[in-house]
């Protein structure tokens, strides 16, 4: 209150004693007056106060989201428990680098629709799509110059088409007309999966269900086939109770298949109830692809995909760890992919490191090199196969090409 302000009140306490006089009457008003004078400036004071905290905190925050948003990237994967969901993770958990790079991984629904999220989903950065994507944008009349909105990062692993059939089905022919599952629309199997079977010129009865649906449909009757276009192994597919009546049907590679797709096996090692004998089925195989959203060079959004680029190839021995997919051993990342263009800055890396990037089947090719009986833990061959590594390229740790 004050000095002024409690001598005041003193002054209407004592002329209030002595006599109800014009005097008691001034003098509580001066008193009151200071009162309120007093608790305004304490109120400005206070709301001063606040304002220069309320301030203080904004800009804090404001620091705090402009650098987690600087330095995260999301990558867009698939359905949990599938490949692309579990290599996203592994992405994750290799690049996280506390504040500098956050890689996060998104719940996806398929090659086919992550193209569309990729192009069109303001957070997403990064996506897996396949080989073939590109195709099937352009006949999207919606899209123009998609060609120049999506590039991509580095070729990964391929995809291998799965068609489990009633063991009556001896050839992939024998299902012209037959009702077959793709998989839910918009899924990468249903893109992948319909245009390798136009490429083979089989017309079938194409349905849309979710694949644990279809497996139960086929035991009951109610399909011919399940499709899917997936990394081998599919762990619902190798989960699937055959009882002698199912396999995985044959699909040889002819001459009207399309550039993007590539003859490729399923073996017993993969699918021990569905594959009979050491004999491998032949099948197709479609590539995946991470793919980026090219960005206006000198944006900030360009500028962390950068960022993530360069951390993706300097640590991608990384992901050769046991405990990461297997898909990743199958990485070539020098490899090109006809008709895509690759994102500036892998480029400007693989330049900078020509020679130096690692073939694809290398650590097939250590393996080869070991003699029976070697060690079968995982961690003791990977750590082997480190050391192999650096023996071939001692300066980077990778093989010359």
């Amino acid at each position: 209150m004050g000095t002024r302000g409690m001598g005041a009140v003193r002054s209407c306490a004592t002329a209030r004693t002595i006599t109800w006089t014009t005097a008691w009457t001034t003098a509580c008003a001066a008193a009151f007056g200071l009162l309120l004078a007093a608790g305004q400036a304490g109120q400005a004071r206070d709301a001063a106060a606040q304002r220069r905290t309320a301030a203080q905190d904004s800009a804090t925050e404001t620091a705090l989201s402009e650098t987690l948003n600087a330095n995260t990237v999301s990558v867009v994967t698939g359905t949990p428990g599938g490949t692309y969901f579990r290599t996203g993770a592994d992405l994750a958990f290799v690049l996280d680098d506390g504040d500098r790079l956050r890689i996060l991984p998104i719940l996806g629904r398929g090659a086919g629709a992550n193209a569309y999220d990729l192009r069109f989903l303001k957070g997403v950065d990064l996506g897996f799509v396949r080989t073939d994507t590109l195709d099937q944008l352009r006949q999207d009349k919606r899209l123009k110059d998609i060609e120049k909105r999506i590039h991509y990062v580095a070729k990964l692993f391929n995809d291998e088409l799965h068609v489990i059939a009633p063991t009556a089905i001896g050839a992939v022919g024998d299902l012209a007309g037959k009702r077959v599952s793709f998989d839910v629309k918009g899924s990468g199997t249903d893109y992948s999966g319909r245009a390798m079977f136009r490429d083979l010129g089989i017309a079938v009865e194409a349905v849309n269900v979710d694949q644990p649906t279809a497996l139960e449909m086929l035991r009951r009757g109610e399909l011919d086939a399940v499709v899917s276009v997936a990394a081998r192994p599919v762990a619902i597919i190798a989960g699937f109770e055959p009882a002698g009546r199912f396999h995985l049907v044959t699909v040889p590679y002819g001459d009207r298949i399309g550039e993007a797709y590539v003859p490729a096996t399923l073996t017993r090692a993969d699918y021990p109830k569905l594959v009979d004998g050491a004999r491998p089925i032949e099948t197709l195989a479609v590539g995946t692809i991470l793919g980026v959203y090219n960005h206006p060079k000198g944006t900030e959004r360009y500028r962390k995909l950068e960022r993530f680029t360069t951390a993706f190839f300097d640590r991608f021995e990384q992901f050769l760890a046991p405990q990461h997919h297997p898909k990743w051993r199958e990485v070539n990342l020098a490899a090109s992919v006809p008709g895509w263009t690759r994102f500036q800055p892998a480029q400007d890396w693989l330049d900078s490191h020509r020679g130096e990037a690692p073939s694809q089947g290398e650590v097939e090719r250590f393996l080869g090199e070991q003699p029976q009986g070697a060690a079968a833990d995982k961690e003791e061959v990977y750590q082997a196969y480190l050391r192999w590594r650096r023996a071939q390229r001692p300066e980077y740790g990778i093989v010359r090409r």
